[in-house]
């Protein structure tokens, strides 16, 4: 839970990390690259992996953990990233946008990962010249393991490529992520159709409800990427050739397919909730139909029984040989009779 307090009564530009309390330390992952090289290191110390910085390469700088403001203090100080920015950078709840200042640009986004449940942390690019610096909020798999591997192996044309078109294949891997997202989610929804069509039960209206909840999740997160990539788009920074535009307006399509895809998802469980409460209504109706004929057959009878069963001494059929018999078969008769035409009108 993040808590707003910190920041209450706070100037402008105060880097005060919200989010989850954290203990584990940050992490500084440094690739070094061009066509024909390439230096991958690890640091815990800001300082030590400066040292190693070439400034002839690509450089990409990740940081792992957000949770240390003298770090992120230390590496706005270092680069001259705004302090607004750095706020923005260590706040948890920030909603993704993309901000264009004089000596960098940034896009803070949602990296969205699903296991049993969907989590999220947030993530910062900072594109300077020759050089991209993220920040990450925790430890683990990223969707990053699949752009390393390319600038290891010389994969594509990343390593033919500036500094903007990592950033550029940063974003669209996160984008790329929320199909993988979304491909699950979807295999869930189906199973839900099923089990709402064979046998619904008050399980499949929690389930319901749960995902709805993790669509408007994915919703919060991904909504706010189109306005971001048509930024990204239209600024008019020199750290963003005319080459890699191409590439961002391939994002931009991935994006409006994912948002596409979100609003699917979520009419078909609105849907899907319309179903069951239609299900359950019927089932009620059915049943009340039955209570209902069964009441209709025996309200004649229960009136015959009750006429019979009063206590007057005089009562012409009290004293009749055949007086039982008839009685019963009088109210067999209407019960059946009643059965009969209920069976004509399709009612039974």
């Amino acid at each position: 839970m993040v808590d707003h307090k910190k920041t209450i009564g706070a100037p402008p530009g105060t880097v005060v990390y919200q989010g989850e309390e954290r203990t584990e330390k940050v992490k500084i992952s440094l690739i070094e690259y061009n066509e024909t090289e390439f230096i991958e290191k690890e640091f815990y110390d800001l300082s030590e992996c400066m040292d190693y910085v070439n400034p002839e390469l690509v450089r990409w700088i990740n940081v792992d953990g957000i949770h240390m403001v003298e770090l992120i203090e230390a590496i706005g100080k270092r680069f001259n990233i705004h302090p607004l920015t750095l706020e923005d950078i260590v706040n948890t709840s920030q909603r993704p946008k993309f901000e264009d200042y004089d000596n960098y640009v940034v896009s803070i986004m949602k990296m969205i990962s699903y296991d049993t449940e969907l989590h999220s942390e947030l993530l910062s690019v900072v594109l300077l010249e020759g050089m991209v610096i993220s920040f990450q909020e925790v430890h683990g798999g990223d969707a990053f393991d699949l752009i390393r591997n390319r600038i290891r192996q010389g994969k594509g044309r990343i390593r033919k490529m500036g500094a903007d078109y990592l950033a550029y294949a940063l974003i669209d891997a996160v984008v790329d992520c929320y199909f993988n997202i979304l491909e699950k989610i979807g295999d869930k929804i189906e199973l839900l159709e099923e089990e709402l069509i064979e046998d619904p039960s008050k399980e499949t209206m929690q389930q319901l409800h749960y995902m709805k909840r993790e669509m408007i999740f994915v919703r919060k997160a991904v909504w706010p990427m189109r306005e971001l990539v048509n930024n990204m788009e239209r600024c008019e920074t020199k750290l963003i050739k005319p080459s890699t535009d191409i590439y961002l307006r391939d994002v931009h399509d991935h994006v409006v397919r994912v948002i596409d895809t979100v609003e699917t998802y979520r009419d078909l469980l609105s849907g899907m909730m319309d179903i069951y409460l239609s299900s359950v209504s019927n089932r009620m109706n059915e049943v009340m139909k039955v209570l209902t004929i069964i009441t209709t057959i025996f309200v004649p009878v229960t009136f015959i029984a009750g006429v019979y069963g009063m206590n007057f001494e005089y009562m012409p059929e009290l004293h009749s040989k055949w007086g039982y018999a008839a009685t019963w078969i009088a109210m067999l008769t209407i019960m059946i009779s009643l059965m009969i035409y209920f069976r004509r009108r399709k009612w039974l």
